[in-house]
């Protein structure tokens, strides 16, 4: 009997659930994108009505490298719409394109003006014959006619300057310590440097081991030099030990030569 009251049970069918979409109200959609349309059209006019010409061009310096006039030029000949819509993104990447301008800030002054701060470059170094180098080691002036003769002179393959300023920075500190300043660092395209101090002597430190042989010169050739200076026309660093002595003219007596010149080796040959 209850095999079969098993079998009479009726399966429940299967229930399946609907998702409905909310009805859209169609007048209310149409009232809000009206909306919408005359908030865009009020701005229009109100942008329109705001977007009145650029009468002045307000400069902040101080102005010392940089020209005041020639930024104002820059300003007047890259200006494009009014008050409202000139593009001042776009005129400070055209005035920080100027020479001897670092960086730039632009802003608008209610009601007519646009308003410009300039920072200048700071010259760290010289560069070949005729660039300027900033503090970051970026070659910021090329065919320069007036270089400082107070900076040091940097010189090195097209695409070195950076490499050739950290090396700069890297050993003047140290220099400064022993009493000795760098007026020049070279960089040739073989790869070899060259130092050449204010008191005249050159330092040849090859192509290998440059730090190694500015190390040993620092804490053991500027001893043996102090006071020689003027009758010494180079060091060379570029044996495995020691070091030599150029003098100049001959200067110096042959016991003097021998003590400064510790290595009597050639330089390495690839050095």
């Amino acid at each position: 009997m209850s095999l079969l009251r098993k079998r009479n049970r009726r399966k429940k069918p299967a229930t399946t659930r609907r998702f409905t979409l909310p009805a859209l109200d169609w007048r209310r959609l149409g009232t809000a994108a009206g909306a919408i349309a005359a908030l865009g059209l009020l701005a229009m006019m109100i942008s329109s009505g705001l977007d009145q010409p650029v009468r002045r061009i307000v400069l902040e310096g101080p102005f010392q490298r940089v020209s005041a006039v020639e930024v104002e030029q820059v300003v007047r000949g890259s200006l494009r719409g009014g008050f409202v819509t000139a593009n001042l993104e776009q005129l400070r990447a055209a005035i920080e394109g100027m020479a001897w301008v670092d960086r730039a800030r632009v802003q608008r002054r209610w009601p007519d003006a646009i308003v410009v701060g300039v920072v200048e470059q700071q010259a760290a170094a010289r560069w070949g014959d005729d660039g300027l180098l900033n503090t970051r080691g970026e070659l910021f002036v090329s065919g320069a006619r007036y270089l400082p003769p107070e900076l040091p002179r940097l010189d090195g393959p097209p695409g070195t300057e950076a490499v050739v300023a950290q090396r700069y920075l890297a050993v003047q500190g140290r220099l400064l310590d022993q009493g000795l300043r760098l007026s020049a660092l070279r960089l040739d395209p073989r790869g070899a440097w060259e130092m050449e101090l204010t008191n005249g002597v050159t330092v040849r430190l090859g192509r290998n081991q440059v730090d190694q042989r500015t190390d040993r010169f620092i804490r053991v050739a500027a001893q043996v030099i102090a006071g020689r200076a003027a009758d010494i026309g180079y060091v060379d660093m570029r044996y495995s030990n020691g070091f030599s002595i150029g003098w100049r003219d001959g200067a110096g007596p042959e016991q003097d030569r021998a003590a400064a010149t510790p290595s009597t080796e050639e330089p390495d040959s690839d050095a």
